[in-house]
């Protein structure tokens, strides 16, 4: 049986987010592997109440650990690498990335006591790793965080070139710049791109991308336009926008105060690794409070409408001392993430109470994507000339849109969303498994499987509500007709005015002086009874079905 090339998504095709993909070779199911890329994504109210992290389910990868020789991380956001050291002891295999990023995992895998002796920095091209089949050289690409690489995987089926987030940018103001003649050199060198697995995020976007460095004027001009205080939010991975904002409070002879303890971070690694040089100096928190507003300028983490983060605190009120008032001004300079406007919007109305005048990106005057648009992708596709090109990080219809972008070139191309095994061998790529892909949550300290049935309790009880039923069986088998009953999270009153929980237990009491003695003596029938009848009881009074816990406590004969 011949070798073959495979690639298998397990997380983030067919989502912006949670990225790992799988490449392989050699013979049908004893494939050498490697892992590209381990990251989370977030939970919200409406779909996973409560869950801190999302991150891929490597169940296909456990089973297989024994066939998997590395993984490399492309860049250092938390898509990429935010599951690492939750994630690292079910693969117990190198982690290969560049230095800046590898700060960033250093802190993941220290919080989580994993081995930092298994995370190997290295260099970019023509550095070349060496994991099983496959030689991997990280090639740096521009993108909104520092030292974003894209991979070249040369395997004995061909060179794979795996993008990562990227973007064609000039002039970044930090980080590499987007370099055509290291990448036309790349696509011409031996048999040249047999695939090309590609950033979708903007191929929706009919305009070329912009520069990180169109940005410095109009940012300037606006803080020096403003009276008062500003305030300004972005990601706090993008350490150039950080550094045009703080340079931009500095031209405009203001103090600049960074608020967030992710920002901080993130500038600390830049520095450290030499990444960032001639960041402006900073004041703290105490020392804006007491300097006059018109010379402050603060640059806060949230601008996703995190709750805890630095924007929800100012927009709820007094943060480390610091209190917006009316005449100032706050600066959105990111783009909102799809299922981040409510919250996003709600920092903004609370900031409008008090008075604070909201500016935002939306025109492109105060932010420029981190990622191709579709001109900047078909540019890249005329560049590497690739025999296959794989659609990634994007929603279904970024994949399927960009397929059909390659496919009108005459690009062998395909959709392949999580679990989808493709045999890239060959002149197209073939399907020729699917695995079987999940989610696994953080819930507070613990890791939980999606299917387990927290979540799924979790939002049953946020939209029906919970009532707990104590019954009392005394040592002759005989139920005692006080039910003891409490809601949680239903009204106090239903339909008929009397108060509900005594209407549960008015029926109970009934059902228990009449209950035949197999159903008494039967835990289960007897529950299940119970259950049935609070649920009736409160679908009558309240139209509600709510989550019911039964407690039957026996008594034991003397």
């Amino acid at each position: 049986m011949a070798d073959r090339l495979i690639y298998l998504p397990l997380g983030g095709a067919g989502e912006i987010g949670m990225n790992a993909y799988v490449y392989g070779y050699g013979q049908p199911g004893r494939e050498r592997l490697i892992l590209v890329d381990l990251g989370v994504t977030f939970g919200d109210m409406d779909s996973s109440p409560g869950i801190d992290l999302i991150m891929p389910d490597l169940r296909w990868l456990e089973a297989n650990r024994d066939r998997l020789e590395a993984v490399f991380i492309t860049h250092g956001h938390e898509d990429h690498v935010g599951a690492l050291g939750l994630m690292w002891n079910r693969l117990k295999v190198p982690v290969y990335c560049r230095k800046f990023t590898g700060a960033l995992a250093r802190l993941k895998m220290e919080e989580h006591g994993q081995p930092l002796d298994q995370l190997k920095i290295v260099t970019a091209r023509p550095a070349v790793i060496e994991a099983g089949p496959f030689r991997v050289q990280f090639v740096p690409v521009s993108h909104s965080i520092p030292e974003s690489a894209a991979l070249v995987i040369d395997s004995p089926a061909g060179r794979i070139v795996h993008s990562g987030d990227f973007k064609l940018d000039g002039t970044p103001i930090v980080g590499e710049a987007f370099d055509p003649i290291l990448w036309h050199d790349i696509a011409r060198e031996g048999r040249g791109i047999k695939v090309l697995t590609c950033d979708s995020t903007n191929v929706f976007s009919p305009n070329p991308g912009r520069s990180e460095a169109v940005l410095a004027n109009p940012l300037l001009d606006f803080v020096m336009a403003q009276k008062q205080m500003v305030v300004a939010t972005t990601f706090a991975s993008n350490v150039a926008r950080l550094k045009t904002l703080a340079d931009a409070g500095v031209a405009a002879g203001r103090q600049v105060c960074l608020l967030g303890r992710a920002m901080r971070r993130m500038i600390t690694a830049a520095v450290e690794t030499g990444i960032l040089t001639n960041f402006p100096n900073t004041i703290s928190p105490e020392q804006a409070a007491n300097l006059p507003r018109g010379q402050v300028m603060l640059i806060v983490t949230g601008s996703q409408g995190e709750r805890r983060a630095a924007s929800a605190q100012l927009a709820r009120g007094r943060y480390l001392g610091l209190e917006l008032k009316e005449g100032d001004s706050f600066l959105f300079s990111s783009r909102t993430i799809p299922g981040n406007e409510r919250p996003v919007i709600r920092i903004m109305n609370g900031l409008s109470e008090k008075g604070v005048n909201l500016f935002d990106a939306e025109d492109g005057t105060f932010h420029v994507s981190g990622h191709a648009n579709r001109p900047d992708l078909e540019a890249v596709h005329d560049l590497l000339k690739p025999q296959i090109l794989i659609p990634m990080h994007g929603e279904h219809m970024h994949l399927r849109e960009h397929m059909m972008l390659g496919r009108a070139k005459g690009i062998q191309s395909m959709v392949v969303t999580n679990g989808t095994m493709v045999d890239l061998t060959g002149d197209a790529p073939r399907v020729v498994d699917q695995v079987d892909t999940g989610r696994v949550y953080l819930d507070g300290t613990v890791l939980i499987g999606a299917m387990d049935g927290v979540v799924r309790d979790r939002i049953r009880m946020a939209l029906n509500g919970h009532a707990m039923v104590n019954v009392i069986i005394d040592e002759d088998e005989r139920p005692l007709p006080d039910a003891w009953v409490e809601t949680m999270g239903l009204p106090a009153q239903g339909r008929t005015r009397a108060p509900l929980d005594q209407q549960i237990e008015a029926e109970l009491a009934e059902f228990l002086e009449r209950a035949d003695p197999r159903t008494i003596a039967d835990d289960a029938k007897l529950e299940e009874a119970i259950r049935k009848i609070t649920r009736q009881v409160t679908m009558e009074e309240i139209g509600k079905k709510p989550e019911v816990t039964v407690v039957i406590s026996r008594l034991a004969a003397e």
